[in-house]
């Protein structure tokens, strides 16, 4: 295993709660590594953090360790159901949430006053000599 890949499974097993269900594959092609990170389905939360920070960090300490040994290193995340690469800051939260109507709001008419000689305090200081 190279240090790149061992790199993201000791990172990854410390993080979730199912360290036995972590699974890496890595591939090199012309565009350099390529690491896919494949985690328990209740993990994925843990993995991808609050809007992708916690994938987000991975990737850049990654680029970071691929740097030294003068190669590009990415991290793909598969999502476990789907067998799909979950986006780069993503919420996993965002997938659960479902969507809410949002109220509208009703325009408020004027009610008639038969005061209109009333200056209220705003008019009165705009209507003061510069």
């Amino acid at each position: 295993m190279e240090k790149d890949q061992a790199f993201v499974e000791m990172v990854v097993k410390q993080i979730v709660d199912n360290p036995d269900q972590v699974k890496t594959e890595r591939k090199v092609d012309e565009m350099g590594v390529l690491i896919e990170l494949t985690v328990a389905p209740e993990d994925m939360g843990k993995i991808i953090g609050k809007e992708g920070k916690t994938a987000k960090s991975v990737r850049t300490l990654l680029r970071v360790l691929g740097a030294k040994e003068h190669a590009r290193v990415n991290l793909k995340i598969i999502e476990p159901e789907t067998g799909r690469e979950v986006p780069a800051g993503s919420d996993a939260a965002d997938s659960t949430v479902s969507e809410q109507p949002v109220e509208t709001v009703s325009e408020v008419t004027p009610q008639e006053d038969d005061s209109e000689d009333k200056v209220t305090p705003l008019e009165e200081k705009s209507t003061g000599v510069i």
